[in-house]
């Protein structure tokens, strides 16, 4: 734990911080592992062409994603606060770079209300699998099963209100006890299932069709926006611009080496998302179902895949139970972004901090879970509300915050502060590594981050 004087200049707290490598690692691959691995990248490659997208994705990855990733972990690191008080920190006096903290716990927070009620159905489909509600090969029956339960008021609110409940208990134990006891946990037995799926879906007949459309590129797939998808997937899927990696690195231990850690995240991230591909494209192949299905994939098509196998009962609660574990790790790195600000920059205890945070979750979530039933005729912009906040999110104020924090490092922090920082104060020889990433955080990344911003508001 590390010392930290309050704003105000107060008598100097505890603060709680990960313990050990391994928990940085787990932790901070718990938050770029979510639904985006098991759902959206499985999706998105499905309908964007299958290994090319993948191969523009990684590369994307380490042009778009990866500095900015590195950048968060780092300044979070330096100023040892949230996501608001480590810009007030580091930025000269007098300019408003707590803005950028500011946006992004407002970006956390309407996330968190909206992907609480995505969890909520994946939470849902466990007890369903299990019940064998949804064991049915016909498509039709597990669309009916879906819009039953996003349609149903009373269903959405009840399983939204569970996972953030089972969330904020979570945060109520810290950082150390909750959020890192439970990743070190959750993140190993997540690889294990998905091995145990993926091998089940390599034994099938047909499944080499499934391998080689995710593995066997076909370039002539790859247009504009192809390549726009996936750069906008690179960004998003690793928590980004949002104030996690900032609020995470501000618990990293001073002798983490950052750049190898966040490597070794994206690397873990993508192994991930390829297992998750492996699990579902050779199934999807051998039973003849499409891979472009978009976003119905997760709770549509799956689970006719699934009951088209032989064990397809037992695999498709197995597989649901893998999903809410990501969902879990994701979850608990967006919400500890406002519960981390309320407790350290206005002096609320943890406790009460993440209280608040779950009741107005639980107010301005309802908005997000009633979308589809009471309060789908009540639109702003033509969207829903779920709609609006994806959107807001997605399109403005993540990609905005990943922009600012590109140009704050770069720009006005400097190299010298830049390689002190990742060098631990010259404790790594890594200025070999250094000199590319900082060449890429000024001039690369805010630029391709622009391009996809600037495309999904349709500007260009």
């Amino acid at each position: 734990m590390s010392q930290n004087k309050s704003e105000t200049g107060g008598e100097l707290k505890a603060r709680d911080g990960f313990t050990s490598s391994f928990g940085v690692l787990a932790a901070t691959l718990g938050s770029a592992v979510g639904l985006g691995n098991i759902w959206k990248f499985p999706y998105l490659t499905g309908t964007n062409g299958g290994a090319g997208f993948l191969v523009v994705y990684v590369l994307a990855t380490l042009v778009v994603g990866l500095p900015v990733m590195i950048s968060e972990i780092m300044l979070g690191r330096k100023a040892k606060r949230d996501a608001v008080t480590s810009l007030v920190k580091l930025a000269p006096a007098g300019q408003p770079w707590w803005l950028v903290g500011a946006f992004g716990v407002l970006a956390a927070f309407l996330i968190m209300a909206f992907y609480s009620e995505v969890a909520a159905w994946v939470f849902a489909y466990i007890f369903k699998a299990i019940g064998g509600e949804i064991l049915s090969r016909d498509p039709k029956v597990t669309s009916d099963a879906f819009s039953a339960l996003i349609s149903d008021p009373v269903q959405s609110l009840l399983w939204q209100w569970l996972v953030l409940a089972l969330i904020g208990g979570i945060l109520l134990l810290g950082v150390s006890k909750g959020i890192e006891a439970v990743t070190k946990k959750l993140m190993p037995l997540l690889f294990v299932l998905l091995v145990v799926i993926g091998a089940r879906s390599l034994m099938l007949p047909g499944a080499s069709q499934g391998l080689a459309f995710l593995f066997a590129p076909d370039f002539s797939k790859i247009s504009a926006a192809v390549v726009l998808t996936a750069m906008g997937l690179a960004f998003f899927k690793l928590s980004i611009g949002m104030g996690t990696m900032i609020t995470y690195g501000s618990y990293f231990r001073d002798d983490q080496n950052i750049p190898l850690t966040t490597f070794r995240v994206m690397c873990a991230d993508l192994f991930v998302s390829l297992l998750a591909g492996i699990a579902i494209f050779p199934a999807v192949f051998a039973f003849g179902f499409q891979p472009a299905a978009g976003p119905s994939l997760l709770f549509i098509t799956i689970p006719a895949v699934f009951a088209s196998m032989p064990l397809g009962h037992f695999f498709m609660v197995v597989f649901f139970v893998l999903t809410a574990i990501a969902a879990t790790g994701a979850m608990l790195s967006i919400l500890e972004v406002p519960v981390s600000v309320l407790s350290e920059r206005f002096g609320i205890s943890r406790v009460k901090s993440t209280v608040i945070n779950l009741l107005l979750l639980a107010l301005v979530g309802s908005a997000c879970a009633l979308s589809n039933s009471l309060t789908a005729e009540f639109k702003i912009f033509g969207m829903t509300m779920f709609d609006l906040f994806d959107f807001v999110t997605s399109n403005v104020l993540m990609p905005l915050g990943g922009i600012c924090l590109c140009l704050f490092t770069a720009w006005v922090w400097g190299y010298d502060r830049f390689r002190a920082a990742l060098s631990n104060e010259g404790a790594l020889n890594n200025e070999r590594v250094l000199k590319p990433l900082f060449f890429v955080l000024r001039y690369v990344s805010p630029l391709l981050i622009l391009y996809v911003m600037l495309k999904g508001l349709k500007i260009i």
